[in-house]
C-alpha cells in the first residue's frame, strides 16, 4: 500500500480521468432512500456546488428513490460537462415495503439500463455498475448482458458492486471491469482481497460507506488525535486516510448539506504523515 498519493486523479477504464474524491448522491432522496428529498432546491444546489468545487465523479443508482436520484441529476446537470463522469447502478429494485430485491437476470438489467438512460438524459452511461449479485442468476449471464450494451456503445465502462474476489475474477473473464464498489473504511477492511486485485489491475475501487457512518470502533481515539493535529474533523481524516491508503481508491462521501460537501472536498487536500498513516493502519 502506498503511503502517499501518486496523483489526485484516476483514469477509470484507463480513459475517464476523474479527481479521486467523488460525490455519492444517494442522500439526495427522501427518508430510507425513498421518494423526493425534503428540499429539492437544496438537493440541486448540492449537486451544482459539487461540480463547481471541481468534483467530476458522481455516483447514483436506479434504486435510489427509486428513480428519483437519477432524475434529479439529469434535470440538474444535463447536458453534462465533458469532464463530468456520472456513474449509476442497476440490479436492485425496491418494493412497497422498501426492501432491496436483487434482479440480475439479463431482461431486468436491459430494462434498467434503458430507464437509467432516460432519467439521466443521456445517450451513453459513463460507468454502469451491477449493484449486487443475484444469487438466482449466474453472474456470467448478468455481466454478459451488460457487456452487450457496452458493445453497442450504450455503456462506456462496466463496474461491479458488492462482489467477492472470486466474483470479480469471473466477471473479468467476460469483460473489462473498470471499477468495483464495495464497503470499505478505516474500521471495516473486509474487502482487502478485492482491493488487492483492483490495485494489481488498475481497477478503480469505490468504497461505499467511506466514513463507516461515524462508527469506527477502536480507531476513534487515534482518529481524534490525528484530527486534532490537523485542525480537521475525524471525518476528514478518515477520507484522507482512504485517499492515501491506495492510489486506486475513489471515495464518494455523500451528504445533503452544502457545508458538509465543502468539508469533504477539503479533505482531499490533507496530507497525513507516514507515522499517522501507520497508527491508522494498525
Amino acid at each position: 500500500m502506498s503511503l502517499h498519493n501518486a496523483s489526485d486523479t484516476f483514469d477509470i477504464g484507463g480513459e475517464l480521468t476523474v479527481h479521486r474524491l467523488g460525490y455519492g448522491a444517494m442522500r439526495l432522496t427522501g427518508e430510507d432512500v425513498i421518494g423526493e428529498p425534503d428540499d429539492v432546491e437544496n438537493a440541486r444546489r448540492v449537486l451544482q456546488t459539487a461540480v463547481s468545487l471541481g468534483v467530476d465523479f458522481i455516483d447514483t443508482a436506479d434504486s435510489y428513490g427509486p428513480g428519483v436520484n437519477e432524475r434529479l441529476i439529469g434535470e440538474t446537470l444535463a447536458p453534462y460537462a465533458d469532464d463530468l463522469v456520472v456513474a449509476t447502478k442497476g440490479g436492485l429494485v425496491r418494493n412497497r415495503e422498501g426492501e432491496w430485491l436483487k434482479r440480475g437476470d439479463p431482461a431486468s438489467l436491459r430494462n434498467a439500463v434503458l430507464c437509467s438512460l432516460d432519467r439521466l438524459r443521456t445517450d451513453t452511461i459513463d460507468l454502469y455498475q451491477y449493484h449486487r449479485v443475484d444469487p438466482d442468476v449466474d453472474i456470467e449471464d448478468s455481466v454478459t448482458a451488460l457487456a452487450e450494451f457496452k458493445d453497442d456503445g450504450v455503456i462506456d465502462h462496466i463496474g461491479l458492486s458488492n462482489v467477492s474476489a472470486a466474483q470479480l475474477e469471473t466477471a473479468r473473464e467476460i469483460v473489462d471491469v473498470a471499477t468495483v464498489q464495495n464497503q470499505y473504511n478505516l474500521g471495516n477492511r473486509d474487502a482487502e482481497a478485492v482491493l488487492e486485485i483492483c490495485e494489481a489491475n488498475d481497477i478503480g475501487f469505490i468504497p461505499w460507506f467511506p466514513l463507516g457512518a461515524g462508527d469506527l470502533g477502536e480507531k476513534e481515539q487515534v482518529l481524534a488525535d490525528v484530527a486534532d493535529a490537523h485542525d480537521a474533523s475525524p471525518y476528514q481524516i478518515a477520507l484522507a486516510w482512504l485517499l492515501q491508503h491506495s492510489d486506486v481508491i475513489l471515495p464518494i462521501p455523500g451528504t445533503s448539506s452544502v457545508s458538509h460537501l465543502k468539508q469533504n472536498v477539503a479533505a482531499s487536500h490533507l496530507e497525513l504523515a507516514d507515522e499517522e498513516m501507520r497508527r491508522l493502519d494498525e
